[in-house]
């Protein structure tokens, strides 16, 4: 397990992860008010006045190992239409925030697939976030770094679902739902 960054990290390691964080929440604005794949449907694109995230903070930043399980459970998940989703229960990441071990379980859609998702929701869900919860998905190219995965919460993202309830989202299975508030990432979508 590894604490978040701290004070202790180079200054400008830092000032590039928020620049680069920042960079990503603007081209997801320009990505849903100009792109027909955006859940925003292009009629309401005049409206849209951007997403509103947390300011980004280092303590939800952790590079930390993954405890992949040996069984390897298959986990029905309902979505948000009431179909049942079928995930590979892949292992589990421990994090230490306000002096406290919490966890989160990663899963796969399946084996070979080289992306983590992990849904999970917290005590801000359902009133400065979406309610039903929020994801992070984590790139084995991207999110892996010398033998230890970057979870940051500060790139947890609302499902489509959240903006257009025309798509179908995997709801927060119960061992996802944190009691600590993940004050990082995105907030709720004010229509």
């Amino acid at each position: 397990m590894h604490q978040p960054m701290g004070a202790d990290d180079k200054m400008e390691d830092a000032d590039a992860w928020k620049a680069e964080l920042e960079q990503a929440r603007e081209e997801k604005n320009r990505f849903f008010v100009s792109d027909m794949q955006s859940p925003i449907p292009p009629a309401k694109w005049r409206k849209f006045g951007g997403l509103e995230y947390f300011p980004p903070d280092p303590e939800y930043y952790f590079e930390v190992e993954l405890k992949e399980h040996s069984d390897k459970a298959i986990t029905e998940v309902n979505d948000s239409k009431g179909n049942a989703r079928r995930y590979i229960r892949w292992g589990e990441f421990k994090f230490e925030l306000n002096g406290q071990v919490h966890a989160v379980q990663a899963f796969k859609t399946d084996e070979s697939e080289q992306r983590l998702f992990i849904p999970f929701r917290d005590s801000t869900s359902g009133t400065e976030t979406y309610g039903a919860g929020r994801y992070l998905d984590l790139e084995e190219d991207l999110n892996f770094i010398d033998g230890k995965w970057v979870l940051d919460f500060n790139r947890a993202y609302n499902p489509w679902c959240a903006y257009n309830v025309n798509f179908a989202c995997p709801m927060v299975p119960p061992e996802n739902w944190l009691d600590i508030p993940i004050k990082a990432g995105e907030k709720a979508y004010q229509k």
